[in-house]
């Protein structure tokens, strides 16, 4: 076993095995945010839900003194909406939305190729597509068209699904692209409250 896939001496859960490189190529175990609730996104900047970086800062700079951390993982695998090296979309999220949450680098969240980091978060939160969800059904149509093999799985479905993971590390929730950073920050803060 790798270091990236062994559980870190410092705690139990095994989100604390992992590891990522950040967006500036740099490695990033993530036993760093132990006893921190952890919001893991994946991103893209040219996406119809890239303006949630907006509200998932505002949300991060709300709360973080509380113990809540962002992580944004971009991804590519969703219609080539991450084309661009880590250096520019550090820049445009910077630049266009003032994220200053951690990033890291780009990533596959699906396949063969997923990081180990998400074939785990998918695992412990499967999820569920409503597609009679607000604002669902046009992007359940597309993966209907386009990624049917998505559908019914634990697979990421489409860019901004967000895995919301509790002090201990256990991934309590899942909420999928159209779920606003403020329709599930009451979630947020009843995990802060749990010590």
């Amino acid at each position: 076993m790798t270091a990236a896939n062994t559980p870190a001496a410092s705690s139990s859960s095994p989100i604390y095995a992992f590891e990522a490189k950040d967006i500036d190529g740099k490695d990033v175990r993530l036993d760093r945010y132990a006893g921190n609730v952890v919001l893991i996104v994946n991103v893209a900047s040219k996406c119809g839900f890239t303006p949630q970086y907006e509200a998932l800062e505002a949300m991060y700079e709300k709360h973080r003194s509380e113990g809540l951390v962002v992580l944004g993982f971009p991804s590519d695998q969703f219609g080539n909406q991450e084309p661009g090296a880590e250096s520019e979309i550090k820049e445009f999220c910077l630049t266009k939305y003032g994220v200053k949450f951690p990033m890291f680098s780009k990533i596959d969240v699906n396949g063969p190729n997923a990081h180990p980091l998400y074939k785990w978060l998918r695992a412990e939160q499967p999820g569920s597509f409503d597609k009679d969800a607000p604002g669902a059904a046009m992007l359940y149509g597309h993966l209907e068209k386009t990624m049917p093999e998505v559908l019914g799985t634990d697979a990421v479905k489409w860019n901004f699904t967000k895995f919301l993971v509790d002090r201990k590390g256990r991934v309590v929730k899942r909420f999928e692209s159209m779920d606003k950073p403020e329709s599930f920050e009451k979630d947020v803060v009843a995990e802060l409250a749990a010590r």
